[in-house]
């Protein structure tokens, strides 16, 4: 894992590997050198200017390439096709924003839940109902965290609505996905 990845795992009490959730000593963690060398010696092309550019340089180049912004710039924005005059419907959960389980605070995106968490009740030893749990078709609105932190920072790393159509039962949602996975090899 990278260091990025890695460190939010280290700031909870009882630290959890995020592959296999077995608890592991931040002691214990060593740096994989043999990576660290490989992307210090393979060069691949900027996607914006072509420079050849090692792997270990290459996310600070790109950041700061002026044809990679420039691509960035020229891309199409969204805009709805049609704009719709129908009122959003009022007895579909709210999966954007989210309460804080521990002091109520209110309208935060997955992210913004995370980091307050982090920053706040880093030390906080009750267990709480996850809101992005309870806010799915599937989450079990009793069921409270022993670890909310660690639960967090590993299962919810993404936004559902990416890979979720909210509109299908779970029967039908195995089949597509069966289906697509046929499809496919």
């Amino acid at each position: 894992f990278c260091g990025e990845c890695l460190q939010p795992c280290l700031q909870v009490p009882s630290p959890l590997c995020p592959l296999c959730r077995m608890p592991f000593d931040p002691k214990k963690v060593e740096k994989a050198s043999s990576v660290e060398k490989q992307l210090s010696s393979y060069k691949a092309p900027c996607r914006g200017c072509n420079k050849k550019v090692t792997l270990a340089k290459m996310r600070s180049h790109v950041s700061s390439c002026a044809k990679v912004q420039e691509q960035m710039a020229n891309c199409p924005k969204f805009v709805p096709v049609v704009p719709t005059s129908q009122p959003i419907p009022s007895n579909i959960p709210n999966r954007s924003t989210f309460v804080c389980p521990y002091c109520g605070a209110r309208n935060l995106d997955q992210q913004e839940l995370v980091k307050h968490c982090m920053e706040n009740h880093r030390n906080d030893p009750n267990k709480v109902v996850c809101p992005v749990c309870s806010a799915m078709p599937w989450g079990d609105p009793s069921y409270k965290s022993a670890n909310f932190l660690q639960h967090l920072l590993h299962r919810h790393k993404f936004s559902y609505d990416t890979f979720v159509d909210y509109s299908i039962d779970e029967e039908a949602a195995l089949q597509a996905a069966l289906a697509l996975s046929l499809s496919e090899n």
